[in-house]
């Protein structure tokens, strides 16, 4: 079946997918990734996972970033010149994945982790900053083993049109799993920690030379030509 076979479609801007259309050359630098955690407490669970992540991926050779949340104001709040602001979205500018850890607090992700969220616009100008990027999602619980948090954030990043990958972790009664100098103890909850990061290493060298391409979509071409008919047109009538 081609395009011209199908009704209502504009022709010029479908697209069938080959292999041909993704990018043929490699990257070799370091994958570049981000790491954000929600909580501020002094001996933050969700904080310590996300150091054993830091060194999981930079013992596979990645190059990391922690945002520290500390100081980052309510979204809207003010403006986007706040220094904390800047400070996170210049990483998320610069990194190719993330990763996502929030404790869980009454069956949901905490409000620090939802306003570092909130604070990542879905675009700057033509820039999408998240889109195509990899995320992978974690939790930490109090109790007994939930996954409320961690689907709560494959929505969000879903909506920030980022690639989420398959495998998550949900770390229950985390104060148990934790040494006094904040190391994770041997257990299966960090073998599912060891293989998130794998798996997020996986799909961000797989997937990020091809990045805007997996993300582009036939309507949003439909919608920009459109765009740009109307402004021709318009400045050939005021001509």
């Amino acid at each position: 079946m081609t395009g011209s076979t199908l009704p209502n479609i504009d022709t010029e801007q479908f697209k069938i997918p080959t292999i041909n259309d993704f990018e043929r050359t490699i990257s070799t630098h370091a994958p570049k990734f981000l790491l954000l955690y929600g909580s501020l407490r002094e001996r933050s669970y969700s904080q310590l996972v996300i150091q054993e992540c830091a060194r999981l991926l930079t013992a596979m050779g990645a190059e990391v970033k922690i945002f520290n949340p500390k100081g980052l104001p309510l979204a809207d709040a003010t403006d986007t010149s706040h220094p904390k602001v800047q400070e996170l979205r210049d990483a998320v500018e610069w990194c190719e994945g993330m990763v996502w850890c929030s404790p869980e607090r009454h069956g949901s992700m905490t409000g620090i982790m939802k306003t570092q969220i909130d604070w990542i616009p879905l675009s700057i100008g033509a820039v999408r900053p998240t889109q195509g990027k990899t995320l992978a999602v974690m939790q930490v619980c109090g109790g007994s083993q939930s996954f409320n948090t961690v689907n709560q954030l494959r929505i969000l990043g879903r909506w920030m049109r980022m690639l989420t990958i398959p495998n998550q972790s949900s770390i229950p009664k985390a104060f148990l799993e934790f040494d006094d100098a904040g190391r994770m103890k041997p257990s299966g909850y960090y073998l599912r920690v060891v293989d998130v990061m794998e798996e997020l290493m996986k799909f961000t060298l797989l997937t990020r030379d091809h990045a805007l391409y997996l993300v582009d979509r036939y309507s949003e071409r439909v919608e920009s030509a459109e765009e740009l008919m109307k402004r021709v047109n318009q400045s050939d009538s005021t001509a």
